[in-house]
């Protein structure tokens, strides 16, 4: 572990070397209210009042409150050239209070914008950030920030370092490939390391930084991993997860217990991936079980980017949040007043089979529950639905299985290299097959007009069977000039073994849906006109010939959450 003489240093720094961050507040004075009829802001999903929101930032528990910062453009809705951090504060990752602007651009190493970055907790319990600065000759650079004030639990103010940047461009790397540093980890050598993302020549690349006081950084001789034709990393996250259990880890924890989960996000391709493999401290050789290519494993195979992950250590999980951008014009998002928000919050672990990560919606959002509606063995024939009452379709949680018999009258698909998402795309919720397609039709009008179709299909190839989960928002809403692209993925279970399990979250302009258990997630942005507030419906069903199965359903409305609202302003100075 770090020393008191290798604290010194920095210590001294802390005293002596910063300046302090100009802010601005959030009042009720100053808080933009939207336009009145905003029918596709979310009720239970993180976003600011008004205005462009982008990327998680330095997500972190810190004496009994949780931090939200976030990429935030305060004059307007779209993304802009002076990017700032905003800040908010929550003590159950459900309800939010926002403060002042954390990070803004004012000093020559951030001084055209302050793009992403991570908390670390050092020794004593001293939160600080690293994030990348766009200095005054548009160079992405990698600064150092703390609170001003470690007695304040809410953190309002920040100071930045006036020794930054504490890393450089590397040589031959391009003034605009450069950023996005981790939460650093801690080797019993008592190094500090991080990764900053970057690429060269279209190798993706995770540059590895050490540092034995959090001040001084040395590139290591060679970068944590790279990959050849996957453009820029960006909003790399390096952690470990235990192979035999579903609590979180610590991002410092190295044994022969964990493997360790490297995430990069493909700017080209506006997705994240990841990889599980094995990591040595000793050598800083990381060595994934599959190597990175575009059929790699992703988080959500739907709208779904620059996740950031975090240790929450009073509940011992590691919380997963990711931005969610819109899928409507830039002139729509300017007549509405913002755009983007935020994944709700998910728990993410190792699958028992060590292939796969795990997720699943954090158990706060049952503290907004009311209205619970339950079907058991319940079955559906060719062409039938079943309408789910007593809740609130607008706004829901909903849970379902399914089990299916006569697998053997399942049609055949060769699997390798096949694109889940085409398959999807060709045969969709209306198009009949043998098992599916089945699920639930959310956000629906009543006479189906509009609807966003989550369902299955199952196939077989040479004795086993094969899954496959679609999200179709072809018919989500009666409006051109959308993106109404339909994702898919395949789910690893078999249902001969296990029932097909799907659980959606919804909430007027996302559905959130999570196949198998958690094993594979995939999200959606939609923008119904017809099926709204009383007028929305949802529907299980079935359009597959072969009929199947509904052993259990649970749904439950979800009441509205506190976010950023006016009179949320002022309870953190309560």
């Amino acid at each position: 572990m770090m020393t008191t003489a290798t604290l010194t240093p920095f210590l001294i720094f802390l005293t002596l070397g910063f300046h302090h961050v100009r802010s601005n507040t959030l009042t009720p004075e100053s808080l933009p209210s939207s336009p009145p009829e905003q029918p596709h802001r979310t009720a239970f999903h993180f976003q600011p009042p008004q205005n462009w929101m982008n990327d998680p930032n330095g997500p972190m528990y810190y004496n009994g409150v949780y931090h939200l910062f976030y990429q935030y453009n305060p004059s307007g809705p779209l993304f802009a050239e002076h990017m700032y951090w905003a800040h908010s504060v929550s003590h159950d990752l459900i309800n939010w209070t926002p403060l002042d602007i954390a990070i803004a651009p004012t000093e020559p190493f951030d001084h055209i914008s302050c793009w992403s970055g991570s908390a670390t907790i050092l020794p004593g319990n001293k939160p600080v950030m690293l994030y990348t600065g766009i200095d005054s000759e548009n160079r992405q650079v990698q600064n150092l920030i703390e609170p001003k004030n470690l007695s304040d639990p809410y953190l309002r103010e920040w100071v930045k370092y006036t020794g930054n940047p504490v890393i450089n461009l590397p040589d031959g790397i391009q003034h605009d490939d450069f950023r996005d540093p981790t939460t650093a980890w801690l080797a019993d050598d008592g190094k500090w390391r991080i990764i900053v993302g970057s690429q060269k020549d279209k190798k993706g690349i995770a540059f590895l930084y050490q540092s034995e006081d959090f001040v001084n950084w040395s590139m290591h001789e060679s970068p944590l991993h790279e990959v050849a034709g996957t453009g820029i990393w960006e909003c790399p996250d390096f952690f470990p997860v235990w192979v035999d259990s579903t609590n979180g880890v610590d991002t410092s924890v190295m044994n022969s217990r964990v493997k360790h989960v490297l995430k990069v996000g493909l700017f080209d391709y506006q997705k994240d991936y990841y990889m599980i493999g094995d990591y040595n401290f000793v050598n800083e050789n990381y060595v994934p079980q599959n190597e990175l290519t575009l059929g790699t494993l992703r988080y959500d195979y739907g709208k779904y980017y620059a996740s950031k992950s975090f240790f929450d250590p009073v509940k011992n999980r590691r919380i997963l949040l990711a931005w969610v951008n819109e899928s409507d014009s830039e002139a729509d998002d300017v007549a509405k007043g913002w755009s983007g928000l935020h994944s709700f919050p998910r728990s993410i672990w190792l699958d028992k089979n060590q292939k796969q990560l795990v997720q699943w919606p954090i158990k706060e959002i049952e503290t907004l529950y009311e209205n619970e509606a339950t079907v058991e063995n319940k079955n559906l024939e060719d062409g039938s639905s079943h309408e789910i009452l007593g809740i609130t379709a607008w706004q829901v949680d909903v849970k379902l299985s399914f089990k299916l018999t006569n697998l053997e009258e399942a049609e055949k698909l060769e699997p390798s290299g096949v694109d889940p998402q085409l398959v999807c795309s060709e045969m969709d919720a209306l198009k009949k097959g043998k098992f599916g397609p089945f699920g639930l039709l959310a956000l629906a009008s009543h006479d189906l007009t509009e609807q966003t179709a989550i369902f299955f299909r199952v196939f077989q190839n040479n004795g086993r069977y094969i899954v496959l989960m679609c999200s179709d928002q072809s018919r989500s809403s009666t409006r051109n000039g959308l993106d109404k692209t339909t994702y898919g993925a395949f789910v690893d279970i078999d249902p001969q073994q296990d029932e097909i399990s799907l659980r959606t979250l919804i909430d007027h302009s996302i559905v959130e849906s999570f196949g198998g258990g958690g094993k594979t997630c995939i999200t959606a942005r939609v923008y119904p006109t017809l099926a709204i507030k009383d007028e929305a419906h949802l529907f299980a069903f079935n359009n597959g010939t072969e009929s199947v199965l509904i052993t259990e359903l649970s749904a439950w409305s979800v009441n509205k959450a506190r976010i950023n609202t006016e009179e949320n302003v002022g309870r953190a100075n309560q």
